[in-house]
């Protein structure tokens, strides 16, 4: 089972469900996930030079994974178009 992260983002995030009626476990951030994310926030704002990529890169990744996508296949893309870290 995956563990939910208990913090201000879970509050929002049912805060938003219940605003908009969907479901909050089709919304919920995973600990994994959210480490992941972070991570490739740091990559996005690293590897560009400007810490504005980071949230818009969530963003994206967000859409493909509502999509279909695998968050392990997306996250190997950002770091192959990303580039070799310092």
């Amino acid at each position: 089972m995956l563990e939910w992260v208990m913090d201000w983002i879970t509050d929002a995030t049912l805060h938003l469900a219940a605003a908009t009626g969907i479901d909050p476990a089709l919304l919920m951030v995973y600990a994994i996930a959210s480490e992941q994310l972070l991570d490739l926030a740091g990559v996005a704002a690293h590897s560009s030079g400007a810490r504005t990529n980071a949230p818009l890169l969530c963003h994206v990744i967000g859409r493909a994974v509502a999509l279909g996508a695998s968050l392990d296949i997306l996250d190997a893309a950002v770091r192959e178009f990303a580039g070799p870290s310092d």
